[in-house]
């Protein structure tokens, strides 16, 4: 039997009980939309995690102090500061895959100006951040080398800041207080919104390092040092050139640990990308039972079917239909009823995403191979719990099947 002719079969004896058959793909059809709705929350969630990590930095890398101990007891990371300013510029100066560096020197005291005053963070940088940052601005612009180097008093403000010190105004020009020094506003950044932990961006006010070691902290060691590459593929060996110059510039023995450590957002990229991964499948497993509920409802219907029908099926053998035809006509009518809902379960399973969407306001994404992967997990639903029946009915007796009534 021609393929056309089996589906147009296939499809007349489906419409026969419409009730029935809707009934049937019910199952199939909550099954597709619910994962259509759960893997399109999971890549979303995705989504939004590596657009926030994406924010923090392009090809970034980070240099922080490392651990000390005493009497064999650990202190934790970050405990052991060797960092200096010589160190970031000799990773300047003998890098070859660094494009970008900065020290990063970090105070946090109360800033008044404008319209108000605010409590935040005061990052001491130099002008390579916002290249390394990937940080464009709103307003104004960024403090340059020269101005580093001479201890200029002007600042660059998160928009957060800039909103609570002077509300919807373009702050360039004007002066703000930091403690007790008075620092000229000279530009704005664009907002980039929370960390992967919720950690407010846009919350700080950057400054030539120089002038926050001289003017506002005091403290000669560094916080951290930051630095990019041109490319994510120079990442691994710029992280193994920085190490290599780091132990040169502390002196280390080839005995002697690490005083620093020094890591990149691939790290973290691949944690939590791996995390919601995880969770994106959970979710995805737990509504395809769904699914095989609604495989055996498929089942039990054309079981159903194979009984009503013993008498066609006898008459069908009897003019020389051959087992496999009915084998191959009940599985395709199995699998048509599968395709239907599928088809029907994507439809609802973006509408539902949608609708979640716009709800919650929770990132949701749905990608082509996600709805192929659905209507070929659900047309094989239809092949798996459609066998047994199409088996069953192919292996009827012609004569028996002719006397059933």
């Amino acid at each position: 039997m021609k393929g056309s002719t089996l589906i147009k079969v296939a499809s007349q004896s489906i419409l026969k009980n419409k009730m029935r058959t809707l009934l049937t793909m019910l199952g199939i059809v909550i099954g597709v939309g619910a994962v259509i709705v759960m893997v399109a929350i999971g890549q979303g969630a995705q989504s939004q995690i590596q657009e926030q990590i994406d924010n923090l930095g392009t090809n970034l890398i980070v240099i922080t102090p490392g651990s000390s101990s005493s009497g064999g007891v650990s202190r934790g990371a970050q405990t052991y500061n060797r960092l200096t300013i010589k160190d970031a510029d000799k990773i300047r100066r003998e890098s070859l895959y660094i494009n970008a560096v900065s020290p990063v020197v970090w105070t946090r005291t109360q800033v008044i100006g404008g319209s108000g005053n605010w409590r935040t963070s005061i990052n001491g940088v130099s002008s390579d951040y916002t290249v390394i940052r990937n940080w464009p601005l709103r307003y104004g612009r960024f403090f340059d080398a020269s101005e580093v180097r001479a201890q200029r008093r002007v600042v660059v403000l998160g928009h957060t800041v800039a909103e609570q010190l002077f509300q919807d105004e373009d702050p360039t020009g004007q002066r703000v207080q930091v403690r007790n020094v008075p620092v000229q506003v000279i530009g704005v950044l664009e907002p980039k919104g929370q960390t992967p932990d919720g950690h407010d961006q846009d919350d700080v006010i950057l400054a030539p390092y120089s002038s926050v070691q001289t003017r506002l902290s005091g403290w000669s060691r560094i916080f951290q040092i930051m630095a990019s590459t041109p490319s994510p593929n120079e990442v691994p060996r710029a992280q193994d050139e920085i190490a290599a110059i780091m132990r040169e510039s502390h002196n280390l023995s080839e005995w002697e640990e690490n005083d620093f450590t020094v890591r990149n957002q691939n790290d973290l990229a691949d944690a939590a990308q791996g995390t919601t991964e995880v969770m994106t499948l959970l979710l995805a497993a737990i509504a395809s039972i769904s699914l095989i509920v609604g495989g055996i409802g498929i089942m039990n219907i054309m079981l159903v079917s194979v009984t009503e029908r013993t008498r066609e099926i006898g008459i069908r053998m009897a003019i020389g239909a051959r087992g496999r035809d009915v084998l191959t006509q009940f599985l395709v009518e199995s699998i048509v009823m599968s395709m239907i809902g599928g088809m029907i379960g994507v439809t609802l399973g973006f509408s539902c995403a949608t609708l979640v969407g716009r709800a919650t306001g929770w990132s949701t994404t749905i990608s082509p191979e996600t709805v192929i992967i659905a209507l070929v997990f659900s047309a094989g639903v239809g092949i798996f719990f459609g066998f047994y029946p199409a088996r069953k009915a192919a292996a009827l007796n012609p004569i028996d099947a002719l006397r059933y009534e």
